[in-house]
């Protein structure tokens, strides 16, 4: 079947965007001008939001058994322990998976990567976009594989392949920001006594992060190159840096699999939709790695227009639900880049604010904060991406309780599982928490969207709900219309404004 979709990058980003799309069907083309996965990775955090919608793709669970949850995580200065942060369960009520997840973006990929080749979908490595065409009702992209040039039509083009994005650069986009000056190393080595717990480590010369890797029981060191080592050039290997680690972070290096160096970056593309083409990941955004954000935001971005881009395709809504990617994830990014962003200058910037950051609030008064359980809620839901809402998108309307339009479906536990369970469909649902009218009911059955009625409980409440409220639901478990007295003719206006149909029905 001819591909519909090209998607240019097979990082986290875009192997999750096949994923979304072969849910539904979409005939796809994946390329990446690499051989192969990359081994030197960065990204070691994986989110609840990011497992939530693993779980809708039926693969969360490979990924929990894989990675380590972060229970605890030390905070060293001068090699001295300074404090202890307990993460613990912090997300408890509020999602499925209340946690953080420790697993390398190399076993990441390769998970995902499993995944869609049990589906007979495959990378095509050592494929590289040379140009594209926007041309009447497609995207003319030519590409070459061992020095063969093909050129081929699809109807879209998405770009995930990184901060030196071709696709962006083809688009003519401005990628505006900044380099940050540090120069960071990543080292994946085998250490003479076993590392259970995630450290964050201060010293004079910057800080290094050590996170235990269940699979290898190795060990992933990421960190800054001093200054005094860096005057004579960036290392070629970890050499010059093991005495450097060994003393700052305890770690007894027994052996280095692989060794890498970068600069991180804090940019926003000006726009991540030009016609027909679309960027997302790094390729639309770069920031620095405080909070572990990059990979998972990237994810986001494919959830999200991967549900959209194959309701197009198959007709199953108005093309103009598109306009919304941009408007709902550009907004995130650029309040992600300027916190993020902050957040590293106090860590690393140097002076007073600093060594108050490194010496006071990090060690002590963050783990007390953390113990109060409305901080604590708070610092899960935007540590998680659970907070991340679009009220002020095209596609979101209404409210009822402190649930609106654009908001996450809040986790709810109910007597028989919980509400997230129908989401695992990835398609349009009615959601009732309390008793389902019969003209609601009647509606589910004339336009083919199931209705899932939750009985009330107390938990409900909590969640900010009102009885008997309904919801349209998105494919990407965002509430698209919150009406608090199953008001069919608004859920039907909703449904003929984007001409809404779910994937499973047929339209007669």
């Amino acid at each position: 079947m001819q591909p519909q979709v090209l998607i240019v990058g097979a990082g986290p980003t875009g192997l999750v965007l096949a994923l979304a799309l072969e849910k539904q069907g979409i005939p796809f083309r994946l390329i990446d001008q690499r051989s192969g996965p990359g081994e030197a990775s960065r990204a070691m955090v994986v989110h609840a939001r990011t497992l939530e919608f693993y779980q809708q793709f039926g693969i969360a669970d490979s990924f929990v058994q894989r990675g380590i949850p972060m229970h605890t995580g030390q905070i060293m200065k001068n090699g001295k322990l300074k404090g202890t942060i307990n993460f613990g369960d912090f997300g408890e009520e509020i999602s499925p998976y209340p946690y953080v997840l420790s697993l390398p973006q190399d076993e990441h990929e390769a998970l995902l990567i499993e995944h869609l080749d049990s589906k007979g979908i495959h990378v095509e490595w050592n494929t590289e976009l040379v140009s594209l065409q926007e041309e009447n009702e497609g995207v003319h992209a030519i590409t070459t594989r061992q020095g063969i040039e093909e050129k081929q039509a699809y109807a879209y083009v998405c770009g995930c392949d990184g901060a030196h994005s071709t696709v962006r650069k083809e688009m003519g986009l401005e990628f505006p920001g900044g380099t940050y000056e540090q120069m960071f190393f990543v080292a994946d080595v085998g250490s003479k006594e076993p590392v259970t717990n995630v450290t964050m480590n201060f010293f004079e010369e910057g800080f290094c992060l050590v996170f235990p890797i269940r699979t290898s029981g190795q060990v992933r060191l990421i960190g800054l190159i001093p200054p005094k080592i860096l005057n004579q050039g960036i290392p070629a290997n970890l050499e010059p840096l093991i005495p450097y680690v060994e003393r700052n972070t305890g770690v007894h290096i027994s052996q280095v699999n692989w060794y890498s160096t970068y600069k991180s970056h804090h940019r926003v593309c000006e726009h991540f939709r030009k016609g027909r083409v679309f960027i997302a990941g790094d390729a639309a955004h770069v920031h620095s790695p405080v909070g572990g954000q990059g990979m998972n935001t990237g994810i986001g971005d494919a959830v999200n227009l991967g549900w959209k881009l194959a309701a197009v395709l198959l007709d199953k809504a108005d093309a103009g639900v598109l306009d919304s990617y941009e408007t709902e994830r550009i907004a995130f990014a650029r309040t992600l880049v300027a916190t993020t962003d902050r957040l590293f200058q106090s860590l690393v910037g140097g002076g007073i604010m600093t060594s108050l950051v490194q010496d006071m609030v990090i060690p002590h008064i963050v783990p007390l904060l953390l113990d109060v359980p409305p901080i604590r809620k708070m610092a899960f839901e935007r540590l998680s991406q659970t907070q991340i809402r679009y009220r002020d998108s095209m596609l979101s309307s209404g409210a009822s309780g402190s649930v609106h339009g654009g908001d996450r479906l809040p986790w709810i536990q109910t007597a028989h599982g919980d509400n997230f369970e129908p989401l695992q469909s990835v398609d349009w649902q009615l959601h009732v928490y309390g008793q389902a009218s019969q003209s609601l009911r009647q509606l589910s059955e004339t336009t083919g969207i199931p209705l899932h009625e939750m009985g009330w409980t107390p938990s409900m409440k909590a969640a900010g709900m009102h009885p008997d409220s309904a919801f349209l639901v998105r494919p990407d478990g965002y509430v698209a219309l919150a009406e608090p007295h199953q008001d069919t003719g608004a859920i039907q206006a909703y449904l003929d404004r984007f001409h809404i149909a779910p994937f499973t029905h047929e339209k007669s």
